[in-house]
């Protein structure tokens, strides 16, 4: 599948992947400078990337395990979101969940990106739903094992 995508700065790199099995292509900072996260807050990372996707399908920005795992920068809303037809910059919210201020290099990898199709629903309301084995259970109703 090719999805074209449009360099809005000379920054700008285009998605890698890192191994051939790779899912997320990287997403890369485009920003001028060196940007500081302090802990518990959120910056907008920009990428200097817009892109297509397809009808059908969905961009979602997922955090790098690396960067979540050890220094503590994933996406704010956990997963980002690409719609079909927006045409904007992609930017990475980054939250900084550790205790110290992080910094974010130009050109660093900051997040991975998947197109995935995915199907849409007609929503439509009832007063009845089917019963299940599991019925209103929820969080940790399955128990362990």
């Amino acid at each position: 599948m090719k999805i074209l995508i449009k360099k809005l700065n000379r920054r700008a790199v285009l998605p890698e992947y890192g191994t051939s099995g790779a899912a997320g292509g990287d997403l890369r900072s485009a920003e001028e400078d060196v940007v500081s996260i302090e802990p518990g807050k959120t910056a907008f990372i920009g990428t200097g990337l817009a892109v297509a996707i397809p009808e059908g399908y969905v961009g979602l920005v997922y955090a790098r395990s690396g960067l979540a795992s050890k220094r503590g920068l994933a996406p704010a809303n956990k997963v980002g979101v690409i719609d079909s037809d927006y045409r904007g910059e992609i930017k990475v919210s980054l939250y900084n969940q550790s205790d110290a201020v992080q910094t974010v290099e130009p050109g660093e990898r900051i997040a991975q990106l998947v197109v995935a199709p995915f199907l849409k629903a007609e929503y439509v309301e009832t007063d009845m739903l089917e019963n299940t084995d599991r019925g209103e259970g929820g969080f940790g109703s399955t128990g362990r094992k």
